[in-house]
């Protein structure tokens, strides 16, 4: 009697069986979860559940490459997190960015409560701008100062909204640092 190549649970996800993938995912899933949650992600607005998510995906589109018993794909799926995680780990190490928004209040931006603060406000803002590239003052300008959302900016720019995040964080930095502002943690 030859042994089947996949195991009966991965052998029907193959085939498409919505069955067998809520099985799988009922024996994986939350672990899946656990595990991602105990390992440092390095990144504030990388949450276990959306990198379990991406793994399940990227299962879902290549379980044609997996070859093994049911209990095989849980190394599989999880070696797929594991890269997943390295990736957004990456990726934050080059934004470095923070997990707050600048308050609305900030007079630096020009926010202010009279007529009479917002046309010195808006000199200010104008000669903090100048300080910084024209790419990092465009981006500044679209997001701080006209309040336009990451995607918005990077449609307006015609930039990546990665290019824009990395972009505002550089400028704020650099700005932190002509003002001589303490780095934020």
């Amino acid at each position: 009697m030859s042994r089947a190549r996949n195991g009966p649970i991965v052998s029907r996800a193959l085939e498409g069986d919505e069955g067998a993938w809520r099985e799988l995912y009922a024996r994986h899933g939350r672990r899946l979860r656990v595990w991602l949650a105990s390992l440092p992600s390095g990144d504030p607005a990388a949450s276990p559940e959306d990198v379990a998510a991406e793994a399940w995906l990227t299962a879902a589109s290549k379980i044609g490459e997996f070859s093994g018993s049911d209990d095989d794909f849980a190394g599989w799926l999880f070696t797929i997190a594991r890269l997943h995680l390295n990736n957004r780990r990456r990726a934050a190490q080059r934004r470095r960015t923070d997990a707050h928004e600048p308050g609305s209040s900030d007079v630096e931006w020009g926010i202010t409560d009279s007529p009479e603060g917002e046309v010195v406000g808006q000199a200010e803002t104008r000669r903090l701008l100048a300080l910084l590239s024209p790419r990092e003052a465009e981006v500044l300008a679209c997001l701080e100062v006209v309040g336009l959302d990451v995607a918005s900016t990077a449609r307006a720019l015609d930039m990546s909204p990665t290019a824009v995040r990395v972009a505002r964080h550089r400028a704020l930095g650099r700005l932190r640092t002509l003002l001589g502002a303490p780095e934020s943690p």
